[in-house]
């Protein structure tokens, strides 16, 4: 067998187990499943040993990836993605409408976020992780952990909401100037924020608002469903509409504009934004998105 890539292991303050360290310190496997199948196949030996999933890594091991006799070439995902922030720990980038986050599909974001930002000098460094999820149809902004203790802490931002997301949507209907949501999600405790800051007549919808949302859970399509339950839905959802009032072909008009969070470990507050996609502002031309998400 030959030889495909080696690592040294970098020096570690605590050991980790070689299934935690392994992802994203080999090109061709740049997945946690990956090495396990990697192992699993006998591929990876450390120090001349068969590697386990469970063997600690503590700091100096030579690692070797070995070429499979079955070996395909490993298809590499093209995926042109805008980083809007970047450091050595953490990352936020823009999701396009229509992209998976993550999943058993090719084509996702976590997929192509290797080769979209710069790899991490720290000595945790992993294969970068989104944080939080959003919706397939929904833009905006993602957060992306870059090392083992970011991903660990920037996780905890969220689970004590620490960490504070804007988004906008455009709303079908007549609608409340501002209000608050309370209505559980698959049985949780579920709270929303919101306020129109412009509407519109429309011949189909009669009124189309663009609302500004906060919220302060996040539970799986928390705003779409919140938004249904006071019988505003947001224009272009299949999954959460009102029976005549379906609008085809141009997608959810939600989109996840700002990030709000203190930086975990260099203490600096970022504040992160990314204008309204052109189909909203198609509607609503001489909205600015300048200082709205703030607050």
């Amino acid at each position: 067998m030959n030889t495909i890539e080696t690592h040294i292991a970098k020096k570690l303050e605590t050991p980790i187990r070689f299934q935690e360290y392994g992802v994203g310190i080999f090109k061709t496997i740049p997945t946690k499943s990956g090495i396990k199948k990697a192992i699993k196949k006998e591929l990876i030996f450390i120090d001349g040993m068969l590697a386990t999933t469970s063997k600690y890594i503590s700091g100096g091991e030579k690692i070797e990836l070995f070429e499979s006799e079955k070996s395909s070439t490993f298809e590499r995902l093209k995926l042109d993605l805008e980083v809007l922030f970047e450091d050595d720990y953490l990352a936020i980038i823009y999701k396009p409408a229509g992209i998976l986050v993550s999943g058993n599909k090719f084509v996702t974001i976590a997929n192509g976020l290797a080769q979209n930002l710069k790899k991490s000098n720290q000595i945790d460094a992993v294969k970068p992780q989104p944080i939080h999820r959003l919706d397939y149809p929904t833009s905006g902004l993602l957060l992306i952990g870059k090392t083992s203790a970011s991903i660990q802490q920037l996780g905890d931002l969220f689970k004590n909401k620490e960490i504070q997301k804007t988004y906008f949507a455009i709303a079908i209907g007549k609608m409340q100037t501002q209000g608050e949501i309370i209505f559980s999600v698959d049985e949780k405790e579920a709270f929303t924020k919101f306020e129109v800051l412009q509407t519109e007549k429309s011949e189909r919808f009669e009124f189309l608002n663009l609302v500004k949302l906060s919220p302060k859970t996040g539970r799986k399509h928390q705003l779409r469903k919140h938004l249904l339950a006071i019988g505003n839905p947001i224009m272009g959802d299949k999954m959460y509409f009102l029976e005549d009032k379906i609008l085809n072909g141009k997608g959810l008009y939600l989109h996840a504009a700002s990030l709000e969070f203190v930086h975990p470990f260099t203490k600096e507050k970022i504040f992160i934004s990314k204008e309204l996609p052109k189909k909203f502002r198609k509607i609503f031309s001489d909205f600015k998105l300048i200082n709205i998400t703030h607050g």
